[in-house]
């Protein structure tokens, strides 16, 4: 899955498959941008793995482990200022129905 980031700061997307993300077109180095993942587990609770570019700087040095139960909904916050060569990521939702 990829984000085109210079066409939305919110983003919405149903685990259906283990997902490899992809972020694009980020704005240019000293501008600052965040934008909003909402991620929901799919119906049967399936709990697909999710995996991130290098360029994702976990909180703590360690991805957290997303929502696993059916439909539940997780929100993760990205942001940069460097044109993308770093995301800040935070958990700013977790197991939300």
């Amino acid at each position: 899955a990829t984000f085109d980031l210079s066409t939305a700061n919110y983003f919405f997307h149903t685990l259906s498959e283990a997902t490899t993300y992809t972020f694009s077109n980020p704005p240019a180095s000293g501008t600052a941008f965040t934008f909003t993942l909402e991620l929901k587990q799919d119906s049967g609770g399936n709990n697909y793995a999710t995996n991130w570019p290098a360029s994702v700087d976990w909180a703590g040095g360690t991805a957290p482990t997303n929502s696993s139960d059916a439909d539940y909904v997780d929100i993760l916050v990205f942001t940069t200022r460097d044109g993308g060569t770093t995301y800040f990521r935070f958990q700013s939702g977790v197991d939300m129905e």
